[in-house]
């Protein structure tokens, strides 16, 4: 011991010693990371492995030990990752081409596996999305145009994202989500051709459509017109004179609602009668 406190290079250097053993045998492993830990290049253990069930805090996730020298670690993310893939071009069953961009999210849930298999997350990520392009233009090669880009898509959608979940498994992983994020028509030709093929079946439908209301229109007022000629024939029928004065009123109306007309009638004109009638009744 005086040897020790004699020397202060010895005593550094056995300080020095004990804080590489230190940092060797002890190491942080967060929340939001698995860690795998592996002996002379071989899987060991899993610490803070994922699992859904599992309430934050308890799963792990702290200060641990490992063998120094023989033990190190790989940590994988435990969050839900995205997995961007480049437009690309497909075929639809009424050789139409559409470049279609989409994306995904994955998370690793067998980090042993993924370490076994691929090694790192960014192989697991090139391998899915190896994957995800392949089987997106084998689904979407066997849709016509319109499906593309209907509604009918999220089914589609779906299906793709049990497929590549199936092959997702071997890496350790599972995807979570498949979504389109932009499905246009190439620039050019092929856009400007299908933009015209569109207007013109727009300019079809509406033309449909306004023949239609015109017809309509026309069988409207036909029904319109025979059900006031039969009330008109009722009222006459059941009382001349007010039916002959109703009509008298409306002529008078169209004639003079303006105020400004001016009828140059003779006394005994059929058209003033009304007036007659009622300048004699008083």
């Amino acid at each position: 011991m005086n040897a020790i406190t004699r020397n202060p290079i010895l005593w550094s250097a056995i300080a020095f010693g004990l804080i590489v053993v230190a940092m060797s045998t002890l190491y942080s492993v967060p929340e939001t990371a698995q860690a795998v830990v592996l002996r002379l290049g071989k899987p060991e253990r899993i610490v803070n492995a994922y699992n859904e069930k599992a309430r934050f805090g308890t799963s792990g996730a702290g200060l641990v030990a490992k063998v120094p020298f023989i033990e190190n670690v790989i940590f994988v993310d435990k969050r839900v990752l995205d997995l961007d893939m480049e437009a690309q071009t497909v075929l639809s069953t009424d050789q139409r081409q559409l470049v279609v961009d989409a994306f995904a999210r994955f998370r690793i849930t067998d980090p042993l596996r993924m370490v076994q298999t691929v090694g790192t997350e960014q192989n697991a990520a090139d391998a899915l999305k190896r994957i995800l392009a392949s089987r997106l233009r084998n689904e979407l090669g066997k849709q016509p145009f319109a499906a593309m880009l209907s509604p009918e898509r999220t089914a589609l959608m779906e299906d793709i994202q049990q497929t590549v979940n199936r092959q997702a498994r071997q890496y350790g992983a599972e995807i979570l989500d498949v979504r389109i994020k932009r499905a246009d028509l190439p620039a050019g030709r092929p856009l400007d051709s299908a933009f015209d093929r569109m207007s013109s079946a727009r300019n079809q439908e509406a033309t449909t459509i306004r023949a239609q209301g015109a017809k309509q229109a026309q069988l409207v007022r036909a029904e319109a017109d025979a059900e006031a000629a039969r009330i008109y024939a009722n009222s006459f029928g059941k009382d001349p004179e007010f039916y002959a004065f109703y009509r008298a009123m409306q002529a008078y109306r169209a004639t003079f609602q303006d105020g400004s007309t001016n009828v140059v009638l003779g006394p005994g004109n059929e058209f003033l009668r009304e007036f007659e009638g009622r300048r004699s009744a008083r």
